[in-house]
């Protein structure tokens, strides 16, 4: 999404359907892992396990990442209800989901050990908890805009995200943006897809609005629209949770990339955490840990974004 306002809404109008309680901190613990029981933990585990970790020399480029290793715990802003990107198992307490796991990774890169906290945050709060030093880094979902980088910092792109479309699994009659033409689109109000959609589908017949993901699947399962456009990370946790609907298409209108937040120009640890990402990027895991999360509800694991291609990395 390309608006502030609309970044607020894909991750409130997800809280507001699979909120399971808010807590304001999940510890990982030296071995936990992301993810469920099972094979799934297993995979999990894997992950980590071969994930890499940082040398002398590059822990001594930068000061930040020294003090995270000196203290034994990387410290990360996240949301803990938002399926397949971070939420909280009820089980067994711990974050699973991309972003979780991928926290995890980037701690053993720089401590050795998985070893990270999460501080349960929101689009609102997450900037504070960068500026005032509560969070060593951000994992939210979080689009990189000139307007943001004014106040935090941004590593990666980590991944890509934007407007795609969500259908009923009964429905393969839409795949791509163009096949919206002539149907009846739900949307979130305020959403930046009322635009999006004006140029990707011009002969759209109508477009219905709501106030959350809820309401709007409610209405896709009713027959009261043909599709439902909305945020890729909204949509796969909509599916993940819901069988009778599908991501029809994970091509995005707009792309959005994704940034790993951090304090504003700490230049050092921006280049400390890319360097990390393209490593996990060229091991391939980044691919499996994509495949593991996303990859549950989205149609195709795509090719990991190009790190620092974004004005503000």
């Amino acid at each position: 999404m390309s608006l502030a306002s609309s970044t607020r809404r894909k991750i409130a109008a997800l809280g507001a359907v699979f909120t399971i309680g808010a807590v304001s901190a999940c510890s990982g613990g030296d071995n936990a892992v992301p993810g469920g029981t099972g094979q799934q933990q297993q995979v999990a585990q894997s992950l980590i396990d071969r994930a890499p970790v940082a040398s002398e020399a590059e822990l001594a480029s930068s000061p930040t990442a020294q003090a995270i290793k000196k203290r034994g715990e990387l410290v990360v802003g996240s949301v803990l209800d938002t399926p397949l990107l971070s939420q909280q198992n009820p089980t067994t307490g711990e974050a699973e989901g991309f972003d979780a796991l991928m926290s995890k990774m980037l701690a053993k890169y720089i401590i050795g050990d998985p070893n990270r906290k999460i501080v349960n945050g929101t689009p609102q709060t997450r900037e504070a908890l960068l500026i005032n030093g509560t969070v060593d880094t951000v994992f939210m979902a979080y689009g990189i805009k000139p307007e943001r980088a004014e106040k935090v910092g941004f590593a990666g792109p980590y991944f890509d995200s934007g407007t795609a479309i969500a259908t009923l699994k009964t429905n393969n009659n839409i795949t791509k943006a163009s096949d919206l033409n002539g149907k009846k689109v739900l949307i979130l109000s305020g959403s930046s897809a009322v635009e999006e959609l004006k140029t990707v589908a011009p002969n759209t017949a109508s477009v219905q609005q709501f106030q959350n993901t809820q309401e709007a699947v409610q209405a896709l399962e009713q027959g009261r629209g043909d599709a439902f456009a909305s945020d890729l990370v909204a949509l796969a946790g909509a599916a993940y949770t819901d069988d009778k609907i599908k991501v029809a298409s994970s091509n995005v209108f707009v792309p959005e990339a994704e940034g790993i937040g951090i304090k504003r120009d700490d230049n050092t640890f921006k280049k400390f955490i890319n360097d990390w990402l393209k490593k996990i990027q060229e091991s391939k895991l980044w691919q499996e840990a994509y495949k593991e999360t996303f990859g549950k509800a989205l149609p195709n694991v795509p090719e990991p974004p190009k790190i620092g291609g974004v004005p503000g990395t």
